[in-house]
């Protein structure tokens, strides 16, 4: 039994490391991109320079050698590495795309220090204060015309919850788990959790705290993320009785109180606090502010990061390398797909990300307790919580790799209806 045990704590340590490469494979990829760009801006016309070099053998007067000489040379005297100003500038412009890759590499070296339940516990300072902070913040930070707008939008809200609890399970899920099955390759309680998944309404937390580290409407972000998990007390229970045709129980009153303790409470508290000086103090320090939202989300990867490198799941290596491959490219696809449809429809470009963010995450606070309660006693339970485990992060990667196109996108004519066309 021992000899199993460790068998499968090495294959999950191969599956989570290859999470860890495709992180870091995310991280150059991007970092090529962005250096490009940056390349050209710390050089332009560099090429069309070399067009008209000057001779060798020309003959330059020296005070012109002089002036030209420093007008090309760069900051670090002639080196042509970046200079620690350019570092510096850099780093602080994608802060959080550093930040991201940090928490995970700290995960990897020091799992024991995030894991719920351990010396720093998470599950509170970060889980639960955490997120009632950014809830508060986004509160005291939304005027009630906005969240009055939001919720009024009820087109764009009704194809968000639409998105989420039709054509996830019916028009993804369904046809997703059926071609997977068809392969052979996947065990059917593993796709089950696939279509468990799919099920679920929208993160509660990471879609808001995204849109505004990306420039996008909190409001409509704060809008669908309580819409969704208030619907989806009742909801994914159906579908779920739907797909399995299980008798299912839940605690509805208890799930209602958390989901008021941790989103409404925080927001009502923020709007009541906007006439005191704490609003005036707030939008002093607004990029103080901003960066604390950012470190809150960077501390929920690192916690789930913690708990996925310190749990085994029960995952055979060859299963997790699928998930990793199947479950991103179909949620970086639907990211990409909705902010297109949501721009095609006309929506202002704050409110198509808040929209696509929404509507493309599924869950993983609401999603573990449900499944744990519906299916309790499951031999099956590890295989249907192992698509949530996975997704988690992932979405956490996916978009947090999409922010600085999408904070791009929107300072482009970001609040013109039908705007120029969109290059994200």
């Amino acid at each position: 039994m021992r000899s199993i045990a460790r068998r499968g704590h090495s294959q999950l340590r191969l599956v989570l490391f290859a999470i860890l490469i495709f992180c870091i494979q995310c991280s150059s990829l991007y970092s090529y991109s962005i250096t490009s760009s940056l390349a050209k801006t710390i050089r332009p016309g560099a090429n069309q320079r070399r067009a008209t070099d000057v001779p060798i053998n020309h003959h330059i007067p020296l005070n012109k050698l002089t002036s030209l000489d420093a007008a090309l040379s760069l900051p670090n005297g002639g080196d042509a590495s970046m200079s620690f100003g350019e570092i510096k500038k850099f780093c602080s412009k994608y802060l959080f795309l550093v930040g991201m890759f940090v928490a995970v590499a700290m995960a990897r070296l020091f799992p024991s220090l995030g894991t719920n339940g351990g010396v720093l516990r998470p599950e509170l300072f970060i889980g639960k204060f955490g997120v009632m902070l950014v809830f508060f913040l986004s509160g005291l930070s939304l005027e009630l015309s906005q969240l009055t707008r939001a919720f009024s939008n009820v087109k764009l809200n009704a194809i968000v919850q639409f998105v989420l609890f039709a054509i996830w399970p019916f028009g993804i899920g369904l046809p997703l788990t059926k071609g997977l099955s068809s392969l052979n390759f996947f065990p059917k309680p593993l796709l089950d959790g696939v279509l468990i998944m799919m099920s679920l309404p929208t993160t509660v937390n990471m879609c808001v705290i995204l849109t505004s580290t990306a420039g996008g409407s909190i409001a409509t972000a704060l809008c669908n993320a309580v819409l969704s998990n208030l619907a989806g007390i009742f909801l994914t229970p159906a579908l779920l009785f739907h797909f399995f045709g299980s008798h299912i129980q839940l605690p509805f009153l208890d799930m209602l109180f958390k989901l008021s303790n941790k989103v409404l409470l925080p927001v009502i508290v923020g709007q009541a606090l906007r006439a005191t000086p704490i609003k005036s103090f707030c939008d002093a320090h607004g990029n103080l502010f901003k960066r604390l939202q950012e470190f809150i989300l960077l501390s929920i990867l690192w916690n789930a990061f913690c708990t996925a490198f310190s749990e085994s799941i029960g995952l055979e290596l060859k299963h997790g390398l699928g998930l990793l491959v199947v479950l991103p490219t179909v949620h970086s696809f639907s990211l990409l797909a909705l902010l297109a449809i949501f721009h095609k429809l006309g929506y202002k470009r704050d409110e198509v990300v808040a929209a696509a963010f929404c509507a493309s995450q599924k869950t993983l606070a609401f999603g573990l307790p449900l499944v744990n309660t519906i299916f309790e006693g499951s031999p099956n339970l590890a295989a249907y919580c192992a698509p949530i485990m996975f997704i988690h992060p992932m979405q956490l990667i996916v978009g947090s790799l999409m922010v600085p196109r999408l904070q791009k996108y929107i300072s482009l004519n970001g609040n013109a209806k039908n705007g120029a066309k969109t290059n994200i």
